[in-house]
């Protein structure tokens, strides 16, 4: 823990942007908690000892870790197959869920594998972040609206909209939406969370809403969280938890690093991905042992920490008290607030996830990519509920493009440019280095993937100009060789020699040089036609760049 020592000024700024948050927290968490499928209580539980652990362990520390819309979703579509939501059964997977994904995470800190969340490329992400929006935003319109889809209500119209209840359920739902958009739209330091729950409390209290039709949230578990150890379950059911920990440990992550990125560039400070793995999966596992589900770090409530003035890591202590005394106090107050709106609280931050343009941008600048997030997209619609799917598909998308891409690298004969610098003959229009010079750059690594086609290039073009003697591999671009490189390396030198021609090779790096050296590649080429520069290759041959004009 790296908290600055707090001064009068800084704890008060503190204390204004925690409870700004905890204000939000409240009720956002309860309505996290109905989106995973799980008792009310247990959002506030995944909002308070979460919280203060991801503070203490983590790099950020204006992070805001509780519960997340993403992260429930997530954690609804892994259990859907497995239990009933709301079930003892229900609650207990998700423990078990919370408990792997932290552990996924804790270990790919401790081992410094922070990098490997860089595995799900920004395609993947903006293709499931879209898809997971749009299934939490339709997932919420029953419950929103007070309509059940189905296929009865598709042949007849008219029935959907009978009885007051669904009247009342739309009005508060709507009413809400309309509400915390123009608040969010308008006066984003106001906590209109927290205002609009007050206001449908008190409304669904005087109307007796729930006594009319309406659902509300009923009773709530007054009290602390107690650590304990989650119910066994079946191997085979654990076995079924792993894929589902390990993609919200990834994706999860991703979330936290958008939010620490930021918060890092606005505060010019360094944060450090390894230990907020650490801090994140300590987070999740703590919350697994309070009887909660996974959390993450929160984009929204971080960057209301930061507008609201949040100097320290401190920030989250207030917001956390904020939490104990709802636990303590004022649970009984929740009994009344309709589910109409919670379901607004979850609709109105997603909508703001949603990024049409963002396949559009992809599309415009690489239509592979934009492929891979379209792909992405429609695999997570489609196999919901299991929404890992998508990420799967979409990160082994992302391999195989990675492959492609590296097996085909651009191979170009160069010549010399009126700049003085070897540039693409074709694209230039300029000549070989000599008639008798064959000058070659393979912008890629000369590994399994790539050396058989250097191989392929340089006879093909001797048996197209049985003129060519010489061979120069301009190898600044080769940042990196492997024993497939080295023997074809080694291929082309013995048999251009065979022929009475010669490989020349310049611009080598040191990291290149050392393997060739340690194979006696060097020695087999000949230091005398190895050069530092491809300038100090072209006057050794011979060609000044004024001759070769």
């Amino acid at each position: 823990m790296n908290w600055p020592r707090p001064t009068a000024s800084s704890l008060r700024q503190d204390a204004w942007a925690g409870i700004t948050v905890g204000l939000v927290l409240v009720p956002q968490a309860v309505a996290y908690a109905t989106l995973a499928g799980m008792p009310p209580q247990t959002g506030l539980y995944a909002a308070l000892l979460p919280s203060i652990i991801g503070a203490l362990w983590g790099s950020s520390a204006l992070l805001a870790v509780g519960p997340v819309a993403l992260t429930s979703l997530l954690t609804f579509g892994s259990l859907a197959p497995m239990a009933i939501p709301g079930s003892a059964h229900w609650v207990t997977l998700a423990i078990w869920l919370a408990l792997y994904s932290g552990c996924f995470q804790f270990l790919l800190g401790a081992f410094r594998f922070g990098r490997i969340a860089d595995i799900v490329s920004q395609p993947v992400i903006i293709g499931f972040i879209n898809a997971a929006s749009l299934i939490i935003i339709t997932s919420q319109l029953p419950a929103l609206l007070g309509v059940t889809f189905s296929l009865e209500n598709f042949i007849h119209p008219g029935a959907i909209f009978a009885g007051e209840g669904m009247l009342l359920t739309a009005a508060f739902g709507l009413t809400s939406l309309v509400l915390l958009g123009l608040f969010k739209r308008f006066m984003p330091r106001f906590p209109a969370m927290l205002a609009v729950t007050l206001v449908g409390i008190q409304a669904s209290w005087a109307i007796d809403y729930a006594a009319r039709g309406g659902n509300i949230v009923g009773t709530i578990t007054a009290g602390m969280p107690l650590l304990v150890l989650p119910s066994d379950i079946p191997f085979s059911s654990h076995q079924e938890l792993w894929p589902a920990a390990l993609i919200i440990a990834l994706i999860s992550f991703t979330e936290a690093m958008s939010s620490c990125r930021v918060l890092a560039r606005k505060r010019k400070e360094a944060w450090h991905e390894d230990q907020e793995l650490i801090g994140q999966g300590l987070a999740k596992i703590v919350s697994g042992l309070c009887g909660a589900f996974p959390v993450s770090g929160s984009f929204s409530r971080s960057a209301l920490n930061l507008y609201a003035g949040a100097t320290s890591a401190w920030s989250t202590l207030f917001s956390a008290g904020c939490v104990v005394v709802c636990l303590l106090f004022f649970v009984d107050l929740l009994y009344f607030l309709p589910r109409s709106v919670l379901a607004a609280m979850i609709i109105v931050p997603v909508i703001g996830l949603l990024d049409w343009r963002a396949f559009r941008r992809l599309l415009r600048v690489s239509r592979g990519e934009g492929l891979i997030a379209l792909a992405t997209f429609a695999v997570t619609l489609l196999s919901t509920p299991r929404l890992h799917w998508g990420v799967f598909v979409g990160v082994g998308l992302t391999m195989l493009s990675f492959l492609y891409r590296r097996a085909h690298p651009r191979l170009i004969e160069v010549g010399e440019h009126p700049d003085g610098t070897l540039r693409d003959r074709r694209r230039f229009d300029i000549p070989r280095l000599a008639p008798d010079v064959l000058a070659v750059r393979l912008d890629s690594a000369l590994n399994f993937l790539t050396a058989a086609m250097l191989e392929r290039f340089v006879n093909e073009q001797i048996r197209e100009d049985p003129q060519i003697v010489r061979v120069l591999v301009c190898a600044g671009s080769i940042n990196d060789i492997d024993v497939s490189g080295i023997d074809i390396l080694e291929a082309i030198s013995r048999g251009l020699h065979a022929d009475g021609r010669t490989l020349y090779v310049s611009a080598m790096k040191k990291q290149v040089w050392d393997v060739l050296g340690r194979a006696g590649v060097i020695a087999d080429i000949g230091s005398e036609h190895i050069f530092s520069t491809d300038a100090d290759a072209i006057r050794a041959m011979n060609l000044t760049p004024h001759q070769s004009k």
